[in-house]
């Protein structure tokens, strides 16, 4: 089973290159944003729960969280295994998320970090905000913060990987396919 963290500051292409890495490898793609949002839409109890704590302008609790993807994993069932999007985004989601799969005999493969520097991700957001409409993305400001948010909370998971000798670092900069073609080298250096 390949288990894998795709990780990487806002722009650095994750959404694109996961798509490819589940139709090479079969993967189920997991989702938190899209978790929630069914759990929610969906009026499950763990939703519920979720939505209680967002309307009162607070963080989902990580083992809310858990418990979602947890519930999510077991209903897939997958034999190829799963791309994480965006989860772990805390140390303590990335021992919860090591536990959990434990428990199921299986772990994490990798984290494929995708490396992007602060100018690039900046123009690639500013674009994606023409193509997409996206208004978080043509905003300067918000692009500012959401990179220092990831720089600040989010980006020391990779030392949780790194310390399991499970992260491989990947230059976001290039084609698509150029940046493609070094995460399938990274995953495929792994499997054998």
């Amino acid at each position: 089973m390949l288990n894998i963290v795709l990780f990487g500051p806002p722009g650095a292409g994750k959404g694109t290159q996961s798509e490819r890495l589940i139709e090479k490898y079969g993967l189920t793609h997991l989702s938190t944003g899209d978790i929630f949002r069914a759990n929610i839409k969906g009026e499950t109890e763990l939703g519920k729960l979720a939505k209680s704590y967002m309307d009162q302008g607070h963080l989902v609790p990580d083992s809310v969280t858990i418990d979602m993807l947890r519930a999510e994993v077991l209903k897939a069932n997958s034999q190829a295994g799963y791309i994480f999007d965006g989860f772990p985004r805390t140390s303590a989601q990335a021992t919860a998320l090591d536990e959990f799969l434990t428990s199921i005999d299986t772990e994490i493969s990798l984290m494929i970090a995708l490396e992007v520097e602060e100018n690039e991700l900046k123009n690639r957001l500013l674009k994606r905000a023409e193509v997409s409409g996206r208004p978080d993305d043509a905003d300067p400001a918000i692009i500012e913060n959401r990179i220092a948010v990831y720089n600040k909370e989010t980006a020391p998971v990779k030392s949780h990987y790194e310390t399991q000798q499970k992260l491989i670092s990947i230059d976001g900069i290039g084609t698509i396919d150029e940046i493609t073609n070094r995460l399938f080298a990274a995953v495929d250096s792994r499997k054998s």
